[in-house]
């Protein structure tokens, strides 16, 4: 598989289900009556949402609620968890990423994710780092000639170039906290993902790094999708098109950002908003 193409997925029409409507059109990635376990406590409750491509959608709602395990859940990541497990599904394109046989990794290279903390590999150089994601391919993988195009074309559109364009070579550890956010941002961005999941992106971050990767968030809505976790309101409103609601592993709102702020339809997203739970 190079690493620009998209998934080859084949409908899953073994357990038919009827899902809420969530969207006038096709979304590029939805949840059909999701629901995520540990052991026998359910985390996730009958969650259908969609979310477009070239959109930016924030996840919120406080601590404990389903935000991180949802995300987990978009591209596979809750499965590497020991005693967990889903139902329902997840549709990429509309078709399942959970169909049988379907090779997590090669969903996890369309469906990429960024972690609170950043997470380079501290043997690896700034380059390798980037390309790291690639390797997976073996003898189909770019040569080193693509390999060094994807990583200034990775590195420029995680803002991370210009700063490290003559220290490719040098530990990632070496870089600032913020820097090593975004060359993560970087790595996920190499295999050329269909969809972004960030995992509250900017809690470990200082002011002036968090603002960064905010105008990068930004900017990567005019290419893909990106599905953000934050227990910042003020940052959901600043960067996303919408933003979701959650509360005791249920989804309870999703609405264009300004009305979730300004207009909630639910008294609990009114509640938590405004400031009077969370």
């Amino acid at each position: 598989m190079q690493a620009n193409s998209t998934l080859q997925l084949v409908p899953d029409d073994s357990q038919p289900m009827t899902p809420e409507p969530v969207e006038s059109t096709t979304p590029l990635l939805s949840t059909r009556r999701l629901n995520a376990y540990f052991g026998k406590a359910r985390v996730i409750r009958n969650v259908t949402i969609a979310f477009a491509d070239r959109e930016v959608t924030a996840v919120i709602g406080p601590s404990g609620c389903g935000k991180s395990t949802l995300l987990r859940c978009l591209n596979r990541m809750h499965e590497t968890v020991p005693t967990a497990d889903v139902e329902g599904d997840v549709m990429l394109d509309g078709t399942s990423i959970y169909k049988s046989g379907l090779d997590a990794i090669a969903v996890r290279r369309q469906i990429g994710m960024v972690f609170q903390r950043p997470t380079p590999f501290p043997t690896m150089s700034i380059r390798d780092n980037v390309v790291a994601g690639l390797r997976i391919l073996g003898r189909d993988g770019p040569s080193r000639k693509e390999a060094d195009v994807i990583v200034e074309d990775s590195l420029q559109r995680a803002g991370l170039w210009t700063e490290v364009k003559d220290r490719l070579r040098d530990s990632a550890v070496a870089l600032s906290g913020g820097q090593q956010q975004r060359l993560c941002i970087a790595g996920a961005l190499a295999t050329h993902p269909r969809v972004l999941l960030l995992d509250e992106p900017t809690a470990s971050l200082d002011p002036a790094s968090t603002q960064t990767i905010e105008e990068l968030v930004y900017e990567m809505r005019k290419s893909i999708a990106v599905v953000i976790v934050t227990h910042n309101m003020q940052q959901a409103a600043r960067v996303s098109d919408r933003t979701a609601f959650m509360l005791g592993g249920e989804l309870i709102e999703v609405a264009p950002t300004n009305s979730i702020f300004t207009n909630p339809r639910d008294s609990r997203t009114e509640a938590y908003v405004t400031g009077r739970f969370g």
